[in-house]
Protein backbone atom coordinates (compact mmCIF):
# COMPACT_ATOMS: atom_id res chain seq x y z
CA UNK A 1 0.00 0.00 0.00
CA UNK A 2 1.47 3.52 -0.96
CA UNK A 3 -1.37 5.80 -0.75
CA UNK A 4 -4.34 6.09 1.84
CA UNK A 5 -7.19 7.71 0.48
CA UNK A 6 -8.64 9.95 3.50
CA UNK A 7 -12.45 11.00 4.20
CA UNK A 8 -13.62 12.50 7.21
CA UNK A 9 -17.69 11.88 7.14
CA UNK A 10 -20.74 12.99 9.39
CA UNK A 11 -24.51 11.76 9.21
CA UNK A 12 -25.61 14.64 7.77
CA UNK A 13 -23.15 14.35 5.06
CA UNK A 14 -23.74 11.07 4.18
CA UNK A 15 -26.18 11.47 1.64
CA UNK A 16 -24.65 9.55 -1.47
CA UNK A 17 -23.23 7.00 0.76
CA UNK A 18 -24.51 4.19 -2.10
CA UNK A 19 -22.46 6.14 -5.04
CA UNK A 20 -19.45 6.91 -3.02
CA UNK A 21 -18.42 3.30 -1.84
CA UNK A 22 -19.47 1.99 -5.89
CA UNK A 23 -16.78 5.19 -6.64
CA UNK A 24 -13.99 3.47 -3.84
CA UNK A 25 -14.87 0.43 -5.37
CA UNK A 26 -14.33 1.43 -8.47
CA UNK A 27 -10.95 3.34 -7.18
CA UNK A 28 -9.22 0.33 -5.50
CA UNK A 29 -9.58 -1.63 -8.66
CA UNK A 30 -7.82 0.59 -10.63
CA UNK A 31 -5.31 0.86 -7.67
CA UNK A 32 -5.32 -1.92 -5.85
CA UNK A 33 -2.41 -0.63 -3.34
CA UNK A 34 -4.59 1.89 -1.89
CA UNK A 35 -6.28 1.58 1.64
CA UNK A 36 -9.84 3.56 2.42
CA UNK A 37 -9.70 5.60 5.38
CA UNK A 38 -12.72 7.03 7.18
CA UNK A 39 -13.14 8.76 9.89
CA UNK A 40 -16.12 9.94 12.15
CA UNK A 41 -17.09 11.18 15.43
CA UNK A 42 -20.36 9.45 15.71
CA UNK A 43 -20.89 5.96 17.22
CA UNK A 44 -23.63 4.91 15.25
CA UNK A 45 -22.31 5.75 11.67
CA UNK A 46 -19.06 4.14 12.64
CA UNK A 47 -20.75 0.96 13.09
CA UNK A 48 -22.37 1.38 9.92
CA UNK A 49 -19.44 2.32 7.75
CA UNK A 50 -17.62 -1.07 8.86
CA UNK A 51 -20.44 -3.33 7.41
CA UNK A 52 -20.28 -0.81 4.92
CA UNK A 53 -16.98 -1.62 3.70
CA UNK A 54 -17.42 -5.29 3.94
CA UNK A 55 -20.59 -5.24 1.96
CA UNK A 56 -18.46 -3.28 -0.60
CA UNK A 57 -15.66 -5.99 -0.29
CA UNK A 58 -13.23 -2.32 0.12
CA UNK A 59 -9.55 -2.82 1.95
CA UNK A 60 -10.27 -0.54 4.31
CA UNK A 61 -11.01 1.27 7.98
CA UNK A 62 -13.00 3.29 10.19
CA UNK A 63 -11.42 5.46 12.78
CA UNK A 64 -13.52 6.93 15.52
CA UNK A 65 -12.04 10.00 16.53
CA UNK A 66 -12.98 12.52 19.51
CA UNK A 67 -13.77 16.77 18.11
CA UNK A 68 -12.10 18.74 20.39
CA UNK A 69 -12.41 22.39 19.99
CA UNK A 70 -12.96 25.84 21.96
CA UNK A 71 -16.10 26.12 24.54
CA UNK A 72 -17.23 28.80 22.27
CA UNK A 73 -16.78 26.82 18.73
CA UNK A 74 -20.13 25.65 17.29
CA UNK A 75 -19.12 25.11 13.71
CA UNK A 76 -19.20 22.05 12.10
CA UNK A 77 -15.53 22.92 10.93
CA UNK A 78 -14.24 21.27 13.96
CA UNK A 79 -15.58 17.64 12.76
CA UNK A 80 -14.12 17.91 9.39
CA UNK A 81 -10.78 19.22 10.92
CA UNK A 82 -10.27 16.73 13.62
CA UNK A 83 -11.51 14.12 11.15
CA UNK A 84 -8.51 15.19 8.60
CA UNK A 85 -6.29 15.31 11.61
CA UNK A 86 -7.05 11.59 13.00
CA UNK A 87 -6.04 10.56 9.51
CA UNK A 88 -3.59 11.95 9.02
CA UNK A 89 -2.26 10.62 12.12
CA UNK A 90 -2.88 7.13 11.42
CA UNK A 91 -1.47 7.50 7.73
CA UNK A 92 1.96 8.71 9.44
CA UNK A 93 1.89 5.88 12.41
CA UNK A 94 0.12 3.04 10.91
CA UNK A 95 1.39 3.00 7.79
CA UNK A 96 4.27 3.44 5.43
CA UNK A 97 2.34 5.15 2.66
CA UNK A 98 4.41 7.55 0.31
CA UNK A 99 0.88 9.60 -0.38
CA UNK A 100 -2.65 10.52 1.40
CA UNK A 101 -5.29 12.14 -0.80
CA UNK A 102 -8.29 13.20 0.62
CA UNK A 103 -11.58 13.01 -0.86
CA UNK A 104 -14.57 14.62 0.42
CA UNK A 105 -17.89 12.06 0.96
CA UNK A 106 -20.09 14.06 -1.17
CA UNK A 107 -17.86 13.47 -4.17
CA UNK A 108 -17.39 10.99 -6.81
CA UNK A 109 -14.34 11.18 -8.91
CA UNK A 110 -12.85 9.47 -12.19
CA UNK A 111 -11.90 5.95 -10.94
CA UNK A 112 -7.79 6.92 -12.57
CA UNK A 113 -8.03 9.58 -9.63
CA UNK A 114 -4.98 8.13 -7.70
CA UNK A 115 -2.71 7.12 -10.94
CA UNK A 116 -3.33 10.86 -12.17
CA UNK A 117 -2.74 12.75 -8.70
CA UNK A 118 0.40 10.58 -8.10
CA UNK A 119 1.29 11.75 -11.95
CA UNK A 120 0.35 15.31 -10.89
CA UNK A 121 2.55 15.13 -7.68
CA UNK A 122 5.90 14.40 -8.85
CA UNK A 123 8.11 17.25 -8.29
CA UNK A 124 5.75 18.89 -5.53
CA UNK A 125 4.45 18.23 -2.00
CA UNK A 126 0.90 18.60 -2.51
CA UNK A 127 -1.57 18.81 -5.46
CA UNK A 128 -5.18 20.98 -5.60
CA UNK A 129 -7.54 19.92 -8.08
CA UNK A 130 -10.28 21.72 -8.48
CA UNK A 131 -13.99 21.36 -8.02
CA UNK A 132 -17.85 22.98 -7.95
CA UNK A 133 -18.11 24.71 -4.62
CA UNK A 134 -22.25 24.71 -3.49
CA UNK A 135 -23.81 27.90 -5.05
CA UNK A 136 -20.00 29.85 -5.04
CA UNK A 137 -18.62 28.79 -8.41
CA UNK A 138 -15.35 27.01 -8.10
CA UNK A 139 -12.86 25.82 -5.73
CA UNK A 140 -9.08 25.43 -6.64
CA UNK A 141 -7.95 25.57 -2.92
CA UNK A 142 -10.08 23.46 -1.07
CA UNK A 143 -9.01 20.41 0.20
CA UNK A 144 -12.23 18.01 -1.01
CA UNK A 145 -9.36 16.70 -3.27
CA UNK A 146 -5.76 17.18 -2.70
CA UNK A 147 -3.16 14.91 -2.26
CA UNK A 148 0.14 15.57 0.18
CA UNK A 149 3.31 13.20 0.37
CA UNK A 150 4.43 12.04 3.64
CA UNK A 151 7.89 14.39 4.02
CA UNK A 152 5.16 17.36 4.29
CA UNK A 153 2.73 15.50 5.91
CA UNK A 154 5.34 14.25 8.61
CA UNK A 155 6.03 18.55 9.05
CA UNK A 156 1.89 19.67 10.16
CA UNK A 157 -0.99 19.02 11.65
CA UNK A 158 -4.50 19.83 10.38
CA UNK A 159 -6.08 23.02 12.21
CA UNK A 160 -8.69 25.81 12.03
CA UNK A 161 -9.92 28.92 13.86
CA UNK A 162 -13.25 30.10 15.17
CA UNK A 163 -13.51 33.39 16.68
CA UNK A 164 -15.95 34.33 19.32
CA UNK A 165 -17.58 36.20 16.66
CA UNK A 166 -18.26 33.10 14.71
CA UNK A 167 -16.00 33.96 12.13
CA UNK A 168 -13.81 30.73 10.78
CA UNK A 169 -10.92 29.96 9.32
CA UNK A 170 -11.07 26.96 7.61
CA UNK A 171 -8.69 23.97 7.66
CA UNK A 172 -7.88 23.99 4.13
CA UNK A 173 -6.86 27.41 4.57
CA UNK A 174 -4.87 26.60 7.57
CA UNK A 175 -3.08 24.07 5.41
CA UNK A 176 -2.23 26.49 2.36
CA UNK A 177 -0.78 28.82 5.33
CA UNK A 178 1.67 25.67 7.05
CA UNK A 179 2.65 24.85 2.92
CA UNK A 180 3.44 28.02 2.62
CA UNK A 181 5.30 28.67 5.83
CA UNK A 182 7.15 25.44 4.99
CA UNK A 183 8.10 26.55 1.89
CA UNK A 184 6.55 23.72 -0.13
CA UNK A 185 6.40 23.41 -3.48
CA UNK A 186 2.32 23.33 -4.38
CA UNK A 187 0.63 22.32 -7.58
CA UNK A 188 -3.27 23.56 -8.29
CA UNK A 189 -5.39 22.94 -11.11
CA UNK A 190 -8.25 20.94 -12.82
CA UNK A 191 -6.68 17.62 -13.43
CA UNK A 192 -10.13 15.39 -13.62
CA UNK A 193 -13.48 14.31 -13.29
CA UNK A 194 -14.95 15.57 -10.00
CA UNK A 195 -18.80 15.42 -9.72
CA UNK A 196 -19.93 17.06 -6.07
CA UNK A 197 -23.25 16.33 -5.05
CA UNK A 198 -25.26 19.48 -3.37
CA UNK A 199 -28.10 16.36 -2.55
CA UNK A 200 -28.74 13.38 -3.27
CA UNK A 201 -29.62 14.07 -6.90
CA UNK A 202 -28.64 17.23 -7.22
CA UNK A 203 -25.27 17.25 -8.96
CA UNK A 204 -22.49 19.64 -10.53
CA UNK A 205 -19.59 18.44 -12.57
CA UNK A 206 -16.35 19.99 -13.65
CA UNK A 207 -13.68 18.02 -15.73
CA UNK A 208 -10.24 18.35 -16.70
CA UNK A 209 -9.31 22.02 -18.15
CA UNK A 210 -6.73 24.52 -18.02
CA UNK A 211 -6.30 27.51 -15.12
CA UNK A 212 -7.59 30.62 -16.49
CA UNK A 213 -5.25 33.60 -15.61
CA UNK A 214 -7.50 35.68 -13.14
CA UNK A 215 -7.99 32.65 -11.51
CA UNK A 216 -4.36 31.40 -11.29
CA UNK A 217 -3.49 34.99 -10.22
CA UNK A 218 -5.98 35.03 -7.55
CA UNK A 219 -4.79 31.32 -6.16
CA UNK A 220 -1.13 32.32 -5.94
CA UNK A 221 0.52 31.09 -2.91
CA UNK A 222 1.92 34.37 -1.92
CA UNK A 223 -1.39 36.36 -1.82
CA UNK A 224 -3.10 33.17 -0.56
CA UNK A 225 -0.95 33.33 2.37
CA UNK A 226 -1.25 37.32 3.25
CA UNK A 227 -5.25 37.16 3.22
CA UNK A 228 -5.69 34.16 5.25
CA UNK A 229 -2.71 35.76 7.72
CA UNK A 230 -4.93 38.92 7.34
CA UNK A 231 -8.01 37.40 8.31
CA UNK A 232 -6.50 35.44 11.96
CA UNK A 233 -5.65 38.89 12.64
CA UNK A 234 -9.38 40.66 11.61
CA UNK A 235 -11.04 37.55 12.65
CA UNK A 236 -12.82 37.23 9.37
CA UNK A 237 -12.20 35.22 6.54
CA UNK A 238 -11.35 37.15 3.26
CA UNK A 239 -10.26 34.73 1.13
CA UNK A 240 -13.83 33.35 1.57
CA UNK A 241 -15.74 36.19 1.41
CA UNK A 242 -13.82 37.85 -1.94
CA UNK A 243 -15.25 34.41 -3.40
CA UNK A 244 -18.14 34.63 -2.47
CA UNK A 245 -18.66 37.85 -4.38
CA UNK A 246 -16.56 37.25 -7.00
CA UNK A 247 -19.09 34.24 -7.62
CA UNK A 248 -21.67 36.48 -7.13
CA UNK A 249 -21.02 39.35 -9.68
CA UNK A 250 -19.11 37.13 -12.40
CA UNK A 251 -19.84 33.48 -11.54
CA UNK A 252 -16.82 32.04 -11.53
Amino acid sequence: MDVVIGTPIHGKGAYIIDKFLSNQQQIQSRYPSSELVLATDEDELARALESFINLWKLKGRVLHYEVVKPDHAHSSIWKITCGREAIHKYMLSQTTAEHLLFLDADMTVEPSVVSIMKKEIEGYDAVFSGYPLRNYGIGLAGAGCVMLNRSVLEKLNFRCYEFKNGEVIFEDNMLEVDLFRLRSRVKKGFFLTINHFDSANKMKQITPRPVGVFRRLSNHQLLRYGLIRASIVCRYNMPWRLKVLISRFFGI
